[in-house]
């Protein structure tokens, strides 16, 4: 269902902030003994023994043929709050064209903090399956840290990997005992079918997933209706720390000025609805100052060469390069012929990633035979790969990297979890990507991207998805990218990659849903994404701040509370700009200080100047709001509300 949009009647203060119109998940702090938990839905998250995070997240999942996630509907939701204890009683359906499973769930906490999960359940029509049950998710701050795990073989001693670890670290998991920061000790017990874990950080999740049916056993697998599942999770903590209470509710944040990392080239990809850009589109996206368009292109189709040529002149009308995702014909064939086109053409190609036709990761004969044609050519260019497709896959392939000049993956935080919190939760394990990565392929430039709200394509599809409903956006379109939660998601990105080292970042398109500007005549609106023709979406303004600091560099930002607030700070000699943003539905308090700054000035973007900074991006920028005093500051920023404070740094 479409109809058209054309002003800001059509747009509430939540769809700006966070893209719908609907309330978020309600959450409620639940106590038992000295263990605290947030209750949203019917999982729990954020499980703590005193101030120690035990447990990010415990939930049930229920997972089609095709690994796609399906939300549950509850029918039936009670929750008794005892203060030291609680019982939260609820039935649960999930539903889709391929799924329709049902079942109860009681989570129970004692006052001796003692938390246990239950499930009963069955399904209500045959369906096929790839995982149903209970998910425990261990912060990936664990890392490094000794675990010993009980299985029907006996225990098994261990740890928590350090670098992301390709395969699962344990196996057989009837129980899982570590320590905790404070000293004190959790151990998690599971019982129904048998657990394994394995390391979400391949995917940008900040944890290791303990989950229930093994990957070796065959999958999809079949479910018949009346087939039950019934499954236990148990956590038991003993000794540890004891919850500061702290009433200060402030978010502090530092800024280390001692040490810079250069500030990575920037990029972003060919809009793939494949319309050239307006006029306006073109004179809007200069200002960012791309370094590369990428492009993705298939050799075994007939129109690469129009989509090359559109691209190519696009790129020379952004002051960029081209850089090329490029699978090969039929056994390693077009790659003459792509050297011929680009000989023709004179764009200037930075890199090209190469793969064999239907294939996630690169092989050293379809280098070979693509660096070949280029040299026929005199065609100067970096030849590498790695994957399409995750970390995951760089990961896990074993790649020729005797016959790659440079290396790549892509990032989406959407692989397993879809809310705000969660995607909140992926930045910090982005540059943990990186770090395993520069492992991987040692001093050869690592360039990351494209790197996306919602995943390009499905890499681990096993059959065909069912249709989408009318009006409904596709799997690849995430109906946040023109809200202000992207921009500080982006915001918190660019922090993690650029601090981490990336040679090179590519994000988002250019314009239209995937974008970061609205297409300028595309006048029908689907009512699940708003946006109007020609909108600047939020996400822009936050490259167009970094844009204005090209060759500078990105400096290390330390942020009491992440999951509140992310930052990102830059400095080109005595310039400073510090980029803030508010992750959340409620307001946050930020303090700053800095010796030797000087006249911040502050632009904020959130609910009351987004449609000013969406509708005239150019007076948006102009304006400053305000002028702080310099030494200590302090600012509250409204929910999802983003501000760019600007300095100068004077000499110690």
């Amino acid at each position: 269902m479409t109809e058209p949009r054309t002003g800001p009647e059509h747009f509430p203060e939540r769809a700006f902030q966070y893209g719908k119109d609907e309330a978020l998940p309600e959450r409620r702090v639940l106590h038992a003994g000295p263990v605290t938990a947030v209750l949203e839905g019917g999982d729990l998250r954020y499980v703590r023994l005193g101030d120690d995070l035990v447990v990010l997240r415990l939930y049930a999942a229920v997972r089609d043929h095709n690994w796609n996630t399906i939300a549950p509907r509850f029918t039936r939701y009670n929750v008794e709050d005892g203060g030291d204890h609680f019982t939260v009683r609820y039935s649960a359906e999930h539903v889709s064209p391929d799924v329709d499973f049902v079942w109860d769930g009681v989570l129970t906490g004692t006052a001796d903090g003692v938390i246990r999960a239950e499930m009963a359940g069955h399904a209500r029509r045959d369906f096929l399956k790839n995982r149903i049950g209970w998910c425990v998710l261990h912060p990936m701050e664990l890392a490094g840290t000794p675990a010993s795990t009980g299985t029907p073989d006996g225990v098994v001693n261990g740890q928590f990997p350090d670098r992301i670890s390709p395969h699962q670290p344990f196996f057989d998991m009837e129980s899982i005992t570590h320590a905790t920061p404070s000293g004190g000790e959790v151990t998690i017990s599971f019982t129904g079918d048998l657990f394994e874990m394995e390391d979400q950080r391949n995917w940008t999740d900040a944890s290791f997933k303990t989950y229930s049916t093994p990957l070796r056993l065959p999958y999809p697998a079949p479910i018949s209706a009346g087939e039950r599942v019934m499954q236990t999770v148990t956590i038991t903590p003993r000794g540890g720390s004891v919850a500061t209470g702290a009433a200060d509710d402030t978010v502090a944040v530092s800024v280390d000025v001692s040490h810079g990392t250069p500030l990575p080239p920037i990029g972003l990809s060919a809009a793939g609805h494949g319309e050239r850009l307006s006029e306006a589109e073109t004179d809007l996206l200069r200002a960012l100052r791309p370094a590369h368009l990428h492009l993705v292109l298939d050799l075994g189709q007939n129109a690469w060469r129009e989509k090359l040529a559109t691209a190519a002149a696009q790129a020379a009308d952004l002051d960029a390069a081209l850089e090329l995702e490029v699978t090969g014909g039929p056994n390693s064939s077009g790659w003459a012929a792509l050297a011929e086109e680009l000989g023709q053409s004179g764009v200037s190609v930075v890199r090209v990633f190469v793969y064999p036709a239907g294939a996630l990761d690169s092989t050293a004969e379809e280098l070979i035979a693509a660096r070949d044609a280029f040299a026929a050519r005199d065609i100067t260019t970096h030849v590498g790969g790695g994957t399409r497709a995750y970390f995951t896959e760089l990961n896990r392939a074993t790649l020729p990297l005797a016959e790659m000049e440079v290396a790549t993956y892509t990032i989406n935080p959407q692989v397993h979890a879809f809310d705000n919190a969660s995607l909140t939760e992926t930045l910090a394990a982005q540059a943990e990507t990186v770090r395993s990565a520069r492992a991987i392929v040692g001093e050869r430039p690592l360039a990351v991207g494209p790197v996306t709200l919602a995943p390009r394509f499905n890499p681990n599809a096993t059959g065909a998805d069912a249709p989408l409903p009318e009006g409904a956006l596709p799997p690849s379109v995430d109906y946040r990218q023109p809200s202000l939660f992207a921009a500080g998601w982006l915001a918190g990105s660019l922090n993690a990659l650029a601090n981490a080292g990336a040679d090179a970042v590519t994000y988002f398109e250019t314009t239209g849903w995937k974008g970061v500007i609205e297409r300028s005549d595309h006048a029908l609106r689907v009512l699940t994404f708003h946006s109007w023709p020609g909108m600047v979406f939020p996400a822009y303004h936050v490259l167009a701040d970094v844009a204005e600091f090209l060759g500078g560099e990105v400096l290390p930002v330390t942020v009491s509370d992440p999951l509140r607030v992310q930052a990102l700070a830059l400095r080109d000699g005595s310039r400073l700009r510090l980029l803030l943003a508010n992750m959340r539905d409620g307001d946050a308090t930020v303090t700053f200080s800095m010796a030797g700054l000087q006249g911040a000035a502050q632009r904020a973007l959130n609910a009351a100047t987004v449609f000013q900074a969406a509708s005239d991006a150019g007076a948006f920028r102009k304006a400053v709001t305000a002028i702080l005093e310099t030494g200590d500051i302090r600012l509250t920023l409204p929910p999802f509300g983003l501000v760019t404070l600007d300095g100068h740094l004077t000499p110690a």
